[in-house]
């Protein structure tokens, strides 16, 4: 028997089959090709069709079973990995009202920080755990707002994996887990919110019902099921967002295990058995996936909204044909420093570790007469590792401090300089894992069809390497003056708001 694990990016669907006696990918694929271009009205907007996820998703299905190393029919379980925060409203026939405002979109920033400021500050970090800030509550209060016509059909509110489970079973549920993450949960009163429900005026029955997040979502319609060759009735048994169930297939469940991604986005993700909260909000904190109200296990999570998304625009923008490998093999030969190339990577919206601000991305000291296409590659990862060095700054203040960090072999760490500069800037070893987030998913769908439970290893990984800091000066050097322009550029921003609110 085997698991179907499903994992809905930014960039694109990936999905596993996995053997459920051995743990081991029987086969995997990835749709489309190509990567997913974001829809962004206005500048600062960020839009996503949840139809098209949904075709990609079958078509990465179809593309999986044409490999014909497995038969669809004895996959037993439906495991449901996504992007995080996203918005999705459906009407009462289970139609798509509008694209999604998925996670970088930064329209929502100011609803989210005057709601911080009304509903009291310490209250909304003490029983969210967060800022309102630019998630999937304020992103629902800005559609009310502005598009009152959309809100008053909506039926159900929707994080990206509870729309891709009504998919597959006409079921609309949700979990403790995504309602966090949409800042929609109270911790002290393990439900769903009623500040934050009352606050903006958002009507109870507009959210699903609230499943355990390894249960049963509901079961494979006929249809879909005859479609994709799968059998009708096998259950939607997981569903979390992308970076806990990241930590799940690198089996940091436990306090103080941390865990690290850098695709579109980056992020670092630990867990805690407290109810903190970071007092600017800075970094944010989630129910895990094995939280539960008499043993909580919280997820504190930093995210950089420009990482990944800035390696692939430097790649398009310069014109080039070649594949990432021999982009990253090109910047491999540039001296550590870029000879001087310093790059900001904050152009993919709000970046909530610089407290919601939009500062752009930024190269300083480019010179024609010195800089090449390898050159800007690799100032753009080393860019993107002081972010994270930034980041985990932060979360050091709150007591994350990780000896050593676990990842998927996957994204930006395919790249040796990324990785040398992660490692070097952070000041902490990486220990790698192979797979991907649809594996994880894979590995949920177990537990959730109770295929797994606590009494045996969730997951049974060997890492497959370790790479630890060697030129820690010359990067934390290189960090300082990065941290320098960042700062100047963060000063220039808030000048320039001041300004404009004279």
């Amino acid at each position: 028997m085997f698991f179907l694990g499903i994992d809905l990016g930014t960039s694109s669907i990936k999905v596993s089959v996995v053997d459920a006696d051995t743990q081991q990918c029987i086969a995997s694929a990835q749709y489309p090709e190509t990567e997913v271009d974001i829809i962004a009205p206005q500048t600062g907007w960020a839009e996503q069709s949840p139809d098209l996820w949904w075709d990609h998703v079958q078509q990465a299905i179809l593309k999986c079973n044409a490999a014909q190393l497995y038969n669809p029919k004895d996959i037993i379980a439906i495991g449901i990995a996504y992007q995080m925060h996203s918005l999705v409203l459906i009407d009462k026939e289970q139609n798509v009202l509008r694209n999604s405002i998925i996670w970088c979109d930064s329209r929502a920033v100011e609803i989210g920080e005057e709601a911080f400021h009304n509903m009291g500050e310490e209250k909304c970090l003490s029983h969210l755990l967060n800022s309102p800030g630019n998630f999937t509550a304020s992103k629902l209060a800005w559609v009310k707002n502005n598009e009152p016509a959309i809100y008053e059909k909506t039926d159900k509110v929707l994080l990206p994996g509870d729309f891709i489970s009504m998919k597959f079973t006409g079921e609309c549920t949700t979990t403790s887990s995504a309602l966090s993450e949409g800042i929609l949960w109270d911790f002290k009163k393990n439900n769903i919110s009623e500040d934050v429900k009352n606050y903006f005026g958002f009507d109870r029955n507009i959210f699903p019902s609230v499943h355990p997040l390894f249960s049963s979502h509901g079961y494979l319609k006929e249809p879909v099921a005859d479609k994709l060759s799968l059998k009708a009735g096998i259950p939607v048994a997981y569903k979390a967002g992308d970076q806990l169930n990241n930590a799940l297939s690198l089996n940091v469940l436990n306090p103080g295990e941390i865990a690290a991604t850098a695709g579109t986005s980056g992020v670092i993700y630990g867990v805690s058995d407290q109810l903190n909260y970071d007092p600017q909000s800075r970094i944010n904190s989630f129910a895990h996936v094995n939280h539960k109200p008499d043993k909580k296990s919280i997820g504190v999570l930093l995210c950089i909204n420009g990482a990944g998304i800035f390696n692939r625009w430097i790649k398009n923008i310069t014109g080039t044909n070649i594949s990432y490998q021999a982009l990253n093999e090109a910047a491999a030969n540039i001296d550590v420093g870029s000879n001087g190339l310093l790059a900001i990577p904050f152009g993919n919206g709000a970046e909530r570790m610089l407290e919601n601000k939009i500062i752009g991305s930024h190269f300083h000291n480019l010179d024609f007469n010195v800089h090449t296409t390898a050159h800007m590659v690799r100032s753009v990862q080393e860019g993107i590792a002081f972010a994270f060095r930034y980041g985990l700054d932060i979360m050091r203040e709150n007591t994350i401090d990780p000896s050593i960090i676990r990842a998927g072999k996957s994204n930006l760490f395919l790249s040796n300089v990324f990785t040398q500069s992660f490692v070097n800037a952070t000041n902490v070893q990486v220990e790698f894992y192979e797979g991907d987030g649809s594996f994880g998913a894979a590995i949920g769908a177990g537990i959730g069809a109770g295929i797994y439970n606590s009494a045996t290893p969730f997951i049974n990984r060997k890492p497959v390497g370790l790479v630890e800091p060697n030129h820690q000066n010359v990067y934390n050097e290189l960090y300082h003056k990065w941290k320098e322009l960042l700062n100047e550029r963060l000063i220039n921003t808030s000048r320039n708001q001041e300004l404009l609110l004279a």
